[in-house]
């Protein structure tokens, strides 16, 4: 590997510029704060793609990320306003989430400077919505006035925020309180599976709902495995990966009525008129119909909702832009946290449940854009293969289209549709989605690696480079007990302020853990949740490299000359021990390719980075 390295200077997200002898200026005080600077470069860096994020979406990826995000969205959503239809006496139901995912796609499809991020219902907003109601039902206070208040307070925070540029903070964002939020989220949606199970029918009915929630999780678990095996073609492959969850869903909601089980009544999904509130009212809501004291006594359920949405969607967006997706167009926080302080003012005068960015659809939504190639193994025996992105369709249509679907779910046929859906699919839905959000977490990851033979341990396995065990223990024996604080705090009346211990978890790993492990330990352990390309807009890593250490990273393959393939698959070395398989092509002479995170022209040029300055780490890899 050939690295170069370009001149130092800091991000345009914070800190100023390096003087003219290379050196750092003593950073600006934090009271000096340059007000809508985040946003502005945000803007200034996002705006030359604009018009290739609508050019992209011309490829076949859009098609089953749309299809799937409709569903992986819409059934979580319908699922959580069937909870707060029961615990907020109809206050909200599936009308108000739906059009609440539709303002939120709708917003950030065309407005984002991170498009890529799904917005809609979460769990935690849920568990917030009916936790104000049980707090306010004793004083009498019209609910949805009260919950309009929060909204518009919610909003000058976010706006406060934005302008003030505190996403510089998701500097200190690190995996390590990602995971956690992250786990707490898959137990919400395992939790709500067996939930919406306990509460249905009787013995027939809950014992088919049972089955059919398992067998809904079964055949979307295979499915998923199928996708990234080795079996079947690669066509079938793609096709089960991303078509299999909806098409469970559809099979099994059409499977309850066959034989004998047609004559058991399910419980299914409750829906109202189309395009009109659940309960009888106008969509705008009379703010005006709460007392002075019940104005100002919003502010501080505002704030609990500010922090957990400055964690909550910030969270998804990093996620989403992970170090796993090759990303090259740049992102931009502080423009999208005061788009969700709009987003957030707009439900509560509509009467929706506030949206926000949605964990885990936000990052599969990202996987699903994900280009792909397997590659095999040279390191281990037996040869193992893997599936590696190549590269993201980064473009907003998927995000509006999905959006848009859902606004089209209000309609009358379709109502009828979601109101076959019977419950216990909608429960099936959650566990292959808890399921699936623990899979991909990295405290999963870390019990597994505890618990699995080390003499079977892959060599290439970066834990096993870690000499003191007990500091692998000791940092997974801390997430959990903060899953567990977090967990626990919300199944009380006090959940309304479990944004603050969730918010604790940023300083828990900038200030104690470097205290009890080592930097190399930490290094491992923890990282970046997104590149310091992605995270330029805040002002680079925690930990790491600054974004602006480097330029643009330039990838180069250089590849041999051989001789030319006669087989219907070729493979070739992808630098790092594997072998990158490829149907149907003959083995061609010396290429060069460059695939990179570029960064605007204009960003460039003003930094002084033209195309001949430009610098990064430079791997080689022999493709055929």
């Amino acid at each position: 590997m050939a690295s170069s390295t370009a001149p130092a200077e800091t991000s345009r997200g914070g800190a100023d510029a390096l003087s003219e002898t290379g050196q750092s200026p003593s950073p600006s005080p934090w009271w000096k704060v340059r007000l809508f600077r985040g946003m502005v470069n945000d803007v200034r860096r996002r705006a030359p793609y604009y018009w290739s994020d609508w050019a992209d979406a011309w490829d076949y990826r859009v098609v089953p990320a749309t299809v799937y995000m409709y569903f992986a969205n819409i059934l979580p959503a319908l699922a959580f306003s069937l909870d707060m239809f029961h615990k907020t006496d109809m206050q909200f139901g599936v009308n108000e989430v739906l059009l609440s995912s539709v303002l939120g796609a709708v917003v950030f499809s065309v407005l984002a400077a991170q498009p890529l991020v799904i917005v809609g219902v979460t769990g935690p907003i849920t568990v917030f919505n009916y936790t104000v109601y049980d707090i306010m039902l004793p004083t009498g206070t019209n609910y949805l006035a009260f919950m309009c208040w929060i909204g518009l307070w919610s909003l000058v925070f976010h706006w406060v925020l934005a302008v003030t540029n505190s996403c510089n903070w998701l500097k200190y964002v690190t995996r390590f309180p990602c995971d956690i939020f992250g786990f707490y989220v898959a137990f919400i949606y395992l939790q709500k599976g067996i939930q919406v199970l306990q509460d249905l029918g009787d013995q027939e009915a809950f014992y088919l709902s049972i089955v059919v929630a398992l067998l809904v999780f079964v055949v979307a678990y295979i499915c998923g495995e199928l996708g990234a095996s080795s079996l079947f073609r690669h066509a079938v492959r793609v096709f089960l990966k991303d078509y299999g969850t909806p098409l469970t869903v559809v099979f099994f909601t059409g499977f309850v009525h066959i034989g004998r089980m047609r004559s058991i009544h399910l419980e299914n999904l409750p829906t109202s008129t189309a395009f009109l509130p659940t309960v009888n009212r106008g969509w705008f809501i009379h703010f005006w119909d709460v007392s002075v004291s019940d104005v100002f006594l919003a502010i501080p359920f505002a704030i609990l909702l500010t922090i957990l949405f400055w964690f909550d969607h910030n969270v998804s967006s990093l996620i989403a832009q992970g170090t796993e997706f090759p990303l090259r167009k740049p992102a931009g926080f502080h423009w999208d946290l005061f788009l969700l302080g709009l987003t957030t003012g707009v439900a509560g005068l509509l009467g929706l449940p506030f949206p926000n960015g949605l964990i885990p659809q936000a990052p599969f939504h990202t996987e699903s854009l994900c280009v792909t190639e397997a590659v095999v193994s040279s390191d281990e025996k037996p040869h193992t293969h893997t599936i590696t992105p190549t590269r993201v369709v980064e473009q907003r249509l998927s995000n509006l289209a999905q959006g848009l679907l859902t606004l089209v779910t209000m309609s009358p046929p379709l109502l009828v549709v979601l109101n076959l859906i019977p419950q216990g699919v909608l429960a099936g839905l959650f566990f292959i989605m808890g399921f699936q959000a623990l899979q991909a977490n990295g405290i999963t990851a870390k019990l597994l690696f505890l618990a699995r033979d080390e003499a079977l341990t892959p060599s290439s396995e970066p834990l096993r480079s870690i000499a003191r065990r007990f500091a692998i223990w000791l940092f997974v024996g801390i997430e959990l007990v903060g899953f567990g604080a977090t967990f626990a705090i919300t199944q009380t009346v006090a959940a309304v302020g479990f944004p603050v211990f969730i918010f604790a978890l940023i300083p828990v790993r900038a200030l104690l853990l470097p205290r009890w492990l080592t930097p190399e330990e930490l290094a491992v352990l923890d990282g970046p949740t997104a590149s310091p390309f992605t995270m330029e807009s805040v002002g680079g890593v925690y930990g790491g490299v600054s974004s602006t250490d480097r330029s643009v990273e330039s990838v180069v393959v250089v590849e041999e000359e051989e001789e030319p393939a006669t087989g219907t698959a070729t493979g070739s070395r992808n630098g790092s021990g594997g072998v990158v398989l490829r149907s149907g092509e003959a083995s061609p002479a010396v290429k060069y390719e460059t695939v990179s995170m570029k960064k605007s022209e204009e960003d460039l040029a003003e930094r002084g980075l033209g195309p001949g300055g430009s610098s990064g780490s430079v791997r080689a890899r022999k493709r055929q």
